[in-house]
């Protein structure tokens, strides 16, 4: 008995890459008429889906943006990524220490996750078990693209343990049904990262991803005891 399946968070979990997609939406939303700092995108929508948070910036000035507004951003990101984007440190080897099922679930479209991993040397490790919330009817914190994702790789959510690094993944995963380990090694991250994951549900929160093996199998150890 234990775990069937581990589901990894792309953004801040696989690749560093929060801080450049809090850049490429704060440029882009400024030059649209919503003056925000990469800072401020990353403290309100870290984990939300891009239309989620699209539909929260249109609320707010009550109009819409441009129908190519996420093209724009699109293309600010990966041009972003082809110089600044790097794996989380030693996720790799992490990866390919586990002898468990796995695969991706992220709130990024399919193209943004697809090209961060393969800028970052990952994609080859997770394909093609690679889920994205425009799948789902509803992004994170809502547990759709959890739920998705076991049942594409045949797991039970019961049976599942998530690597997340914001609070809306979390909570999204616990709604789930889910284990939860908190990371909060990427550059994003403040020093109260770790607490607000743990507040979230997290069983676990850790920064260095040569830990994960052992923290699964100590998780998995207390969560199926009998």
């Amino acid at each position: 008995m234990g775990f069937d399946l581990v589901i990894f968070d792309c953004d801040g979990v696989l690749v560093d890459s929060e801080v450049i997609s809090c850049r490429a939406h704060a440029e882009t939303l400024t030059r649209h008429g919503y003056p925000i700092t990469p800072d401020g995108v990353l403290k309100r929508f870290l984990g939300v889906s891009d239309r989620e948070a699209r539909q929260i910036v249109e609320t707010e000035l009550g109009r819409k943006l441009p129908d190519d507004f996420e093209a724009e951003v699109k293309h600010a990101t990966l041009s972003f990524y082809a110089d600044d984007l790097n794996a989380i440190a030693h996720v790799g080897d992490a990866i390919a220490a586990l002898d468990l099922p796995k695969c991706v679930a992220s709130s990024g479209t399919p193209e943004k996750i697809r090209h961060g991993l393969t800028c970052a040397g990952l994609y080859d490790q997770l394909a093609p078990h690679i889920f994205s919330a425009v799948q789902v009817k509803r992004g994170k914190p809502a547990p759709d693209i959890f739920l998705f994702a076991a049942a594409q790789m045949g797991a039970d959510p019961a049976r599942c343990i998530v690597i997340e690094d914001s609070v809306p993944g979390v909570t999204g995963a616990r709604a789930a049904g889910m284990t939860v380990l908190g990371f909060y090694g990427g550059s994003h991250c403040t020093a109260d990262h770790a607490a607000g994951l743990s507040a979230a549900g997290a069983a676990v929160t850790f920064a260095d991803m040569r830990r994960l093996s052992g923290l699964i199998a100590q998780v998995q150890a207390k969560a199926f005891v009998t």
